[in-house]
């Protein structure tokens, strides 16, 4: 039985954490040239949008946003029997592009796996960095993030919970025991 969960982030410190990462990724990429944004559906997608915006307010540059979906992608595909193929929505070409893909929680390494597979289906961008809003430790894969929200060491069996509102805007995170 789950325990009662623990808020870690709340939506001030959630954009503070957006902010600095949005800070990060224009100081080690000089700005935004060649410079796009590709959130792993669902939860992924809506902090990129919301790195977008905030990348927008401190350059003046809407820098491109795409989505992946991962689903068929997953190492664990044939033994899930209840999975939805969501729409991978990328508009525009990643030959030479600096690509952030974005996720809520890092935990195994499997998802950015998977994603990472699915974008070098659709191009060969320039680099792929990755941006955390928590990373869980726990790897099973040599994957690291570039940008990292919140480092939160978890045990396997407790749970990251990211809190979305109507707008997709992140209102919390939460652990759960």
């Amino acid at each position: 039985m789950a325990g009662e969960p623990i808020e870690i982030l709340d939506v001030t410190g959630i954009d503070r954490a957006l902010t600095r990462i949005a800070h990060e990724i224009l100081e080690h990429n000089r700005g935004t040239e060649n410079l796009v944004l590709i959130g792993i559906r669902t939860g992924g997608d809506y902090l990129a949008a919301e790195l977008q915006k905030k990348i927008a307010e401190i350059e003046g540059v809407m820098v491109p946003l795409g989505t992946v979906d991962i689903t068929m992608y997953r190492d664990d595909l044939a033994s899930r029997s209840n999975l939805s193929v969501g729409k991978t929505d990328i508009r525009f070409p990643l030959g030479e592009r600096q690509v952030v893909l974005v996720d809520d929680v890092l935990f195994t390494g499997r998802t950015i796996r998977a994603a990472m597979d699915a974008l070098i289906d659709l191009g060969r961008p320039r680099n792929i960095q990755l941006a955390i809003l928590i990373d869980r430790g726990h790897r099973e894969l040599p994957i690291r993030p570039d940008y990292i929200g919140r480092n939160l060491p978890t045990s396997r069996h407790e749970r990251i919970e990211v809190a979305f509102d109507e707008q997709h805007v992140p209102q919390a995170v939460s652990l759960i025991k």
